[in-house]
């Protein structure tokens, strides 16, 4: 019998057999438009009907659907439950529902595993596209078995593949269009959310707030409503030393407009130390903030008396971060505000700083927990070049850490950080909003970096008729097969989503084919458009990772001769068995 039926509201008869469904037309094996199909009333005897209880429809008032007819009553995509210590999880992300998969043949489950690695794979380097890449990992895998069954040789397989994908990477890049504006990125966060407006429109906002070079948090909000908070300028984790520096005592806030910064990495402890640098602000009666390693003993009681009897307007702060990094973030510090970083490796003695290397910011706002500091317009250029040297850096590390961390002071010299507080009726749902979230901040990010293409499967679909020019330069003809192989791939993505809106997919697929780049299928209207019109929008990061992911686990897959796992092993019941006792 066909999979995905749906039940829908029909007065007929109840204790109605299955089997008894009237199929003379084959209608429900071929799954043609006829989406009610009426079940005839059986007289069963007490013996059949107990034999057949499990395949009787025992509520009445009830129609069936199958395939096709069921599938057009779900086009809009639903949730997964995943069964979690304390709170289910109500999910519709595509590496979260993979990850949680686990067969109880460990056969199986390391088949399973190298699918895993593909979806988080993708996750981790372009955020989004996870089902996709599963998708065509499967396919390339199928066919690819298929061939070598044939005999086919499975490593020329692998190399076909290899240069196909290579190429069409290529192609992809000259095909994407960078992201025009606003409406680009709306469509794109949208979509990624699952077709949420709400979604699209707040990531938006977000971003023509902080800049393509801000940083979007994601935080749970305690209240019902979802909101986005911008915090301009800087933020360091550190707050002020003491208590007496407070200027505002309602909020307990140091608050200095148009300030000196003194930046070092050393060690303030004595009153020479400070008395110079004091002395030379008091003149221009202008605040002062300093932010060094450790300011204690004589030197923070210097700050303090003078700090009370209204003689400077001076707080401190200690620097952020440890180590090497912490030198970094000071020296993020000194070009934003354009001091001068008084290095002690290099000798440079606070005691004989001047005024000129003193930093100079529009605002500062320093908490007991952290600092604020709003640089002025004067320094931009640097900070520009500045943030231009560390997106090489982030280029070339492959730590995760190291990323986040260079992330972080990006963001922080861009002068944005915008925080998306999430908020839900319930844990569940509160996950599953917090997760469509994150693909759609992830989505936003990748189509700035590499361009948006169309959507819907519609890019793999224009992709397969390059792989014709790509085979030419392939002279080995089982390499060859691997292109073929990669071509039938890229349809299935497009079939698939054609298919679960209730449409035939190869129909869908020729006609792709014989359409412009930008023009696919569009299955929420049931149109061929234009999709980079419609919004129907994918970024082109995404899609080439999914791609790339997807080949590299399958050639892994075809060119495995054998497997090892461990031997399972049958459990030991707790209590002996006792004669006569059954348990």
């Amino acid at each position: 019998m066909a999979t995905n039926a749906i039940l829908s509201n029909r007065t007929i008869s109840s204790g109605v057999h299955l089997s008894q469904i009237s199929t003379s037309d084959k209608r429900i094996a071929r799954g043609l438009p006829k989406q009610c199909l009426l079940a005839r009333p059986v007289a069963l005897n007490a013996k059949q009907w107990g034999r057949r209880s499990r395949l009787v429809v025992r509520a009445a008032a009830k129609d069936i659907s199958f395939d096709q007819a069921s599938r057009v009553a779900l086009q809009t995509g639903r949730n997964v439950v995943l069964d979690e210590f304390g709170v289910p999880k109500v999910v519709n992300d595509g590496v979260t529902i993979a990850r949680a998969i686990e067969l109880p043949d460990a056969m199986e489950n390391a088949g399973a595993a190298l699918i895993r690695e593909v979806a988080s794979k993708t996750n981790d380097s372009a955020g989004d596209g996870t089902t996709t890449a599963s998708v065509l990992a499967r396919e390339i895998i199928k066919l690819g078995l298929l061939n070598v069954s044939s005999g086919a040789n499975p490593v020329s397989l692998k190399k076909g593949i290899d240069k196909t994908v290579h190429g069409l990477v290529e192609e992809l890049k000259k095909k994407s269009r960078p992201v025009k504006g606003r409406e680009d990125i709306k469509a794109v966060a949208s979509i990624s959310a699952g077709n949420d407006d709400f979604v699209g429109t707040m990531i938006a906002d977000a971003l023509d707030k902080v800049g393509p070079d801000g940083v979007l948090s994601i935080e749970s909000s305690s209240s019902f409503e979802t909101t986005v908070t911008v915090e301009e300028g800087m933020e360091i984790d550190r707050g002020y030393i003491s208590p007496q520096f407070v200027t505002n005592q309602e909020k307990l806030l140091v608050e200095f407009e148009n300030a000196r910064i003194l930046v070092t990495d050393q060690k303030i402890t004595t009153i020479k130390d400070i008395i110079p640098v004091l002395e030379k602000t008091t003149q221009l009666n202008v605040p002062l903030l300093i932010i060094a390693e450790d300011i204690s003993g004589e030197a923070l009681a210097t700050l303090v008396v003078n700090k009370l009897r209204g003689i400077v307007k001076v707080a401190a702060i200690k620097a952020p971060g440890f180590g090497d990094r912490r030198k970094a973030l000071l020296q993020d510090i000194a070009i934003m505000t354009g001091a001068d970083f008084l290095v002690g490796d290099l000798g440079i003695k606070v005691e004989d700083a001047s005024v000129e290397q003193l930093g100079l910011a529009r605002k500062i706002t320093v908490t007991n927990s952290s600092t604020t500091i709003i640089a002025d317009a004067a320094t931009k250029d640097e900070v520009q070049a500045r943030i231009a040297q560390l997106k090489k850096e982030l280029v070339a590390t492959d730590s995760v850490y190291d990323s986040e961390k260079l992330s972080e002071r990006i963001a922080k010299l861009s002068g944005g950080v915008a925080v998306i507080k999430v908020g839900a009726a319930t844990e569940a749902e509160l996950e599953d909003r917090k997760l469509r979230i994150e693909d759609a901040k992830n989505a936003t990010f990748a189509a700035i970096e590499e361009g948006i293409v169309p959507g819907g499967g519609a890019a793999y679909v224009h992709l397969s008729s390059d792989v014709l020019k790509i085979k030419e330069s392939i002279d080995d003809p089982e390499e060859r097969l691997g292109a073929d192989i990669v071509q039938k791939a890229l349809l299935s993505p497009a079939k698939l989503i054609a298919d679960n809106a209730g449409v035939e997919g190869a129909v869908v697929v020729e006609k792709i084919l014989s359409s412009s780049w930008e023009v696919g299928y569009n299955a929420m209207t049931d149109k061929y458009e234009n999709l980079l019109s419609a919004g129907v929008i994918d970024p082109a990061k995404v899609s080439r990772c999914a791609l790339q992911n997807a080949a590299s686990v399958a050639g892994m897959v075809l060119t495995t001769q054998a497997i090892v796992v461990e031997k399972s092993k049958k459990s030991k019941p707790a209590v002996p068995p006792v004669p006569g006792i059954t348990y």
